[in-house]
């Protein structure tokens, strides 16, 4: 079966609640559970949290939370691979074999079911192990500065300073939105940031990595934009 798993924690420290926090009128975790289901890219729509406010929430907007993730999967510095792999094994030992294992975060209101699906059709046309939502850069990265210690400032890569932003490479920032790939590719531990990858580009306007109060205000303004448009 193909799942889609949404991770969510409750122990979020820099947004208190995050991922039942009200977004538009409507818990946040709601959005990515709305869109896998109306994309109907999924058998199941998996939400794994160690948290029961979370599970409960989940469940009403369609969910299904079929256990409680062991608190040593829900620490500060817990990564996201153990977390899918987890949900991988459960299934299994249940006797449900799964094919392909979806990561969806649970703070993603922009992706829509028809943007999931057009990234699910551009990964089925492909041979690689996965794709994932990424983004251009605003600001060639080739030019970034750091602080000295005096409070001054230095070129990060002193090579580019002359160099003219139009003649550098193209970069692009993972968005942190949605991990297509299949079950057993997530067991080899073969990075996704590799050429074992495809991206689907996201125009600038969709891309937003929710972790301060200022980066919830101004999601919150770009959606409501959005939505009048």
């Amino acid at each position: 079966m193909n799942i889609a798993i949404i991770p969510a924690r409750g122990g979020s420290k820099r947004i208190p609640r995050k991922n039942i926090k009200p977004f538009h009128g409507k818990p946040i975790i709601a959005y990515p559970i709305q869109t896998a289901l109306e994309s109907g890219l999924f058998d199941q729509v998996v939400v794994s949290t160690d948290d029961d406010e979370i599970a409960e929430v989940a469940k009403a907007f369609g969910a299904s939370v079929p256990f409680k993730r062991p608190s040593a999967l829900a620490q500060d510095d817990t990564a996201t691979a153990p977390v899918i792999i987890h949900v991988i094994e459960w299934f299994e030992a249940q006797g449900q074999a799964v094919k392909e294992a979806t990561c969806l975060y649970p703070c993603t209101p922009f992706v829509d079911a028809n943007l999931l699906k057009q990234a699910y059709a551009h990964w089925q046309a492909t041979d690689a192990a996965y794709c994932f939502a990424v983004c251009e850069y605003p600001s060639a990265p080739q030019r970034a500065l750091k602080q000295l210690a005096n409070g001054r400032l230095e070129s990060m890569y002193p090579q580019y300073r002359l160099t003219r932003t139009q003649d550098l490479e193209k970069t692009f920032f993972d968005a942190g939105q949605f991990y297509f790939t299949d079950a057993k590719t997530y067991k080899t531990g073969v990075s996704m940031h590799s050429d074992a990858a495809t991206p689907f580009i996201l125009p600038r306007h969709l891309a937003h990595d929710i972790d301060t109060l200022e980066d919830w205000h101004l999601a919150e303004l770009i959606y409501g934009v959005l939505c009048e448009k």
